[in-house]
């Protein structure tokens, strides 16, 4: 019988665990063990004792090395390296952030496997997608984080002392983090203006009835006009630098979003600079995988903006200055929070659906309760990230012949 084992995480201020109780129950359907660290899902609300009435056993962390074929992670453990080799690793791994990682393992003999590489262009993967359900979870968690530090109300109230305004929110970026605070904000009743460069994304803020910020034209003064395309039959111009072109690159094959050209980021970044002052509460949530969150708040449209003002940084490396799990006031008076792991600050949910996402995928690896990977599976081969030694996933081992 196959055996899959949980361990309690590590990283720091990660409450979350990989699979909840209902996990287990959905685990034992498949005709497998279910082995959980001690006091592994304590920091998500989840006690022992909800595991073994749900079918787990419970055993230490060695144990749960040890006995495992299977061990399923929210992110990479500090002591992996204790995986015996020809086990499956199944997590966040961060691959594309943390090549070394892979290559690590592969050392192992260890295979892995990485739900944050699966394509959102499979509708079969949805049950499957971990980085959706996190970034819904801290996009709710980022609107409500960013209502706590704002020193007004974000809805207009009436009262006999006055009527006091809505604030004014904008949210950066509008993939699954971005909807939802946008979302959530409006349910709190501030007046919600969103952003992205994907002209389908700018859709999605129009559909949940929130403004959607045009940057069409922006004017700062003498230059050049650069044309960037938005959409068939419509264009928008910025003001940037004599003889640049902006390229806009829209999201990629496998759903995910993809850098700006540079020209286009810093004509981008100057019509911010202009627009993010109007607003009391900035939320930004643009990330791109395996590469570098593009700036969307600079230290000069910080220097304009009102004080009292909040500045949220979902997307780590957003917000000029900000710094991960970190809330600082700048000399202007407006508060800058660095919050790019916000999902484990809400265990209870977050956890849980994690635990479905990854049950699911561990349910389309196995047949009769065996795992039997399958290279030829769409799925499989985009999740797949080390196999019998070697590093199997394409942009990783691109990345192995750049470095070598």
């Amino acid at each position: 019988m196959t055996t899959v084992g949980v361990l309690r995480e590590t990283a720091g201020r990660e409450r979350r665990v990989a699979v909840t109780p209902d996990g287990v129950t959905r685990l034992r359907r498949h005709d497998v063990r279910v082995l959980i660290e001690t006091g592994a899902g304590r920091s998500a609300w989840f006690d022992d004792h909800h595991y073994t009435t749900a079918g787990a056993e419970i055993g230490t962390r060695p144990q749960v090395y040890a006995e495992s074929d299977v061990l399923l992670c929210v992110r990479p453990p500090d002591d992996v390296g204790a995986l015996p080799a020809g086990r499956l690793l199944i997590g966040l791994l961060d691959p594309l952030g943390d090549p070394a990682l892979a290559e690590s393992l592969a050392a192992q003999g260890v295979t892995a496997v990485s739900l944050d590489l699966l394509p959102r262009t499979l509708s079969r993967a949805q049950p499957m997608d971990a980085l959706t359900s996190q970034a819904n979870v801290a996009g709710y968690k980022a609107a409500l984080l960013a209502a706590e530090a704002y020193g007004g109300f974000f809805p207009m109230l009436v009262t006999a002392a006055g009527t006091t305004k809505p604030a004014q929110v904008l949210v950066l970026g509008a993939g699954v983090a971005g909807l939802q605070a946008i979302a959530t904000a409006r349910r709190l009743g501030a007046l919600v203006t969103g952003y992205d460069v994907r002209e389908a994304a700018r859709g999605d803020i129009a559909s949940t009835g929130a403004a959607v910020l045009d940057l069409a034209t922006v004017t700062q003064g003498p230059g050049s006009q650069a044309t960037v395309t938005q959409a068939p039959g419509s264009q928008a111009t910025v003001t940037q630098a004599p003889g640049s072109q902006a390229v806009v690159s829209q999201a990629s094959g496998d759903g995910y979003a993809q850098q700006l050209a540079d020209d286009a980021a810093a004509a981008q970044l100057r019509a911010l600079d202009q627009a993010v002052p109007r607003f009391d509460v900035v939320i930004t949530t643009a990330k791109v995988p395996g590469g570098r969150s593009p700036l969307l708040v600079s230290s000069t449209a910080l220097a304009a903006m009102r004080p009292g003002s909040v500045v949220l940084d979902l997307g780590g490396g957003n917000v000029a200055g900000s710094a991960p799990d970190t809330r600082t006031v700048t000399d202007h008076g407006v508060t800058v929070i660095g919050a790019p792991n916000l999902a484990s600050t809400v265990p209870v949910a977050a956890s849980t659906a994690y635990a479905r996402n990854a049950v699911a995928l561990l349910a389309h690896l196995m047949t009769d309760g065996v795992v039997r990977l399958d290279p030829a599976d769409e799925v499989q081969a985009a999740v797949l990230v080390c196999h019998g030694g070697d590093v199997v996933h394409p942009r990783l081992r691109d990345y192995q012949k750049e470095t070598r």
